[in-house]
């Protein structure tokens, strides 16, 4: 790894920070944006499509344009960080997102709106790899579940807080306001970026794989959109089966030129590392859970209660107040006690319980009760999200950290749409057959299937944790605190 040079760059007021403070705060401030930005834009649909005349179906296209860039340039991202520097390619993804974020602001159609969502999808796609990958070279194992800790919160907060704000900014100023409020971020982050992060280039990058690139690009960007729009059109409808069918078949093309690539862009021999594939797997189920339940939970306190959306959003915060909380203790005591698996173990099983414990909600349950299970929901979900991500990477190089952390964000975002999706479908198909049955709608009865099916889908997981070995792990608990069972694990293994 070698250091870029940086002319015009303070470097006395850049060593007055720490790198590890500095990549922490750029980061985390980044990924916080980026996630928030998908969940933010939903509650301004209604809005927008009033202020240009376009219906519902159409102003959809505003949040899957976004969702869809995203996943078509992750694959790049690990490539690009180790070419040209995390530094370089972090600030340029921070200064795309933000003028895009400025260009939606004053779009004047649907149509200049929508290209400029793309390019915020190209800037948002590129700062979870490369950022993550930053995090991971600067800080040693055995300090990654304390930074990591942060970043679950950023990870956590956001998709809960963007309901909120997006809703305050719509009431008080207008739907304009949801992008233009990213604009003084990102500047503010491209300022401290640019004056005390480091540029640090990795030796041998290797050239830049353009059909690897095309392909996961193309079928992850079709999966995407399929399983977006899936819930919507249907799933038998033909634009989603094509999208689907044909996303997975570039996907496995991909994998078949990858594997016989010297320099693969997306280097998945990585998954025949059983850590790293076990920890991929949790965290891309328990995307599927949380960010499935959110929404579920917000359509429960709207339909099923009569929240106003901003109402839906607040009642909501508890959750993501638990997964605060839940992450600190986390990573403070449960991960060096109880060791990786099992704490992925009891995290997971938790999570499902909770999920599940929603389905119990009705029209006239106590909001406290209700706040009670969502905070429970929450703080278990951040022991999943601390404990994955620490251990995740325990046998992954500096080398190919880049590369790792793309494959592990990819899973992550993919999870994410996978779970609004499944959520969505389980209502869709739940309201439909009620009132086939009573002439009624049961929009309550329809968010507790989807509950249970989020937590069943869940419990996928638990196969997965068990088998993480405590001995792979073990240079990711701090060495000074680690438990005197897994030293002697570490030994016998």
């Amino acid at each position: 790894m070698k250091a870029g040079k940086e002319p015009g760059v303070n470097r006395r007021a850049r060593t007055a920070v720490s790198q590890k403070t500095a990549v922490s705060v750029v980061y985390v401030a980044a990924i916080f944006l980026s996630t928030m930005d998908t969940t933010i834009v939903n509650v301004t649909l209604p809005a927008i499509g009033r202020a240009f005349s376009t219906p519902s179906t159409s102003v959809a296209t505003i949040s899957i344009s976004y969702l869809v860039s995203l996943a078509v340039f992750i694959p790049a991202s690990g490539w690009l960080g180790d070419r040209f520097g995390g530094k370089r390619v972090l600030l340029t993804a921070v200064t795309v997102f933000t003028v895009a974020s400025a260009l939606c602001g004053i779009a004047s159609s649907l149509g200049q709106l929508i290209a400029f969502r793309v390019l915020q999808g190209v800037g948002g796609g590129l700062l979870a790899p490369v950022g993550m990958a930053m995090l991971l070279r600067i800080f040693r194992p055995e300090e990654r579940v304390r930074a990591l800790s942060v970043l679950t919160i950023a990870t956590g907060v956001a998709p809960t807080l963007g309901p909120v704000v997006g809703g305050l900014l719509v009431t008080n100023l207008s739907w304009r306001w949801v992008f233009y409020v990213n604009v003084p971020f990102g500047i503010c982050m491209l300022i401290f970026g640019l004056l005390f992060l480091r540029n640090d280039v990795q030796e041998q990058p290797g050239r830049f794989d353009i059909a690897g690139f095309l392909l996961a690009a193309a079928g992850l960007g079709l999966v995407m959109y399929g399983v977006s729009v899936g819930p919507d059109l249907g799933w038998t409808a033909v634009p989603v089966l094509v999208s689907i069918v044909s996303g997975a078949v570039l996907l496995g093309l991909m994998v078949v030129v990858e594997l016989r690539s010297l320099a693969p862009i997306i280097n998945v021999r990585l998954f025949k590392d059983a850590l790293f594939r076990s920890c991929s797997g949790v965290m891309t189920l328990e995307s599927v859970a949380f960010l499935g339940s959110l929404y579920t939970m917000s359509l429960y306190f709207q339909d099923g209660r009569g929240f106003s959306p901003l109402a839906a959003g607040l009642s909501i915060w508890p959750e993501a107040f638990g997964v605060m909380t839940g992450s600190q203790l986390g990573s403070r005591v449960l991960y060096r006690r109880l060791g990786p698996r099992l704490h992925l173990t009891v995290g997971i099983a938790g999570s499902s319980l909770f999920i599940a414990l929603l389905s119990s909600l009705g029209a006239h349950s106590s909001i406290w009760h209700a706040w009670l299970i969502m905070y429970l929901t929450g703080f278990a979900v951040g022991q999943v999200f601390v404990a994955t991500q620490a251990a995740a990477f325990a046998t992954i190089s500096l080398s190919d950290t880049g590369r790792a952390a793309t494959l592990f964000n990819a899973g992550r975002r993919l999870g994410g749409a996978i779970g609004v999706a499944v959520a969505t479908t389980t209502i869709v198909l739940v309201s439909e057959g009620a009132r086939a049955a009573d002439g009624t709608g049961t929009d309550l009865t329809a968010c507790r299937a989807a509950f249970l099916v989020g937590a069943a889908i869940n419990l996928l997981g638990i196969r997965a944790a068990w088998s993480v070995r405590d001995s792979d792990a073990a240079s990711t608990i701090p060495a000074r605190r680690r438990n005197k069972r897994l030293e002697g694990a570490a030994t016998e293994e």
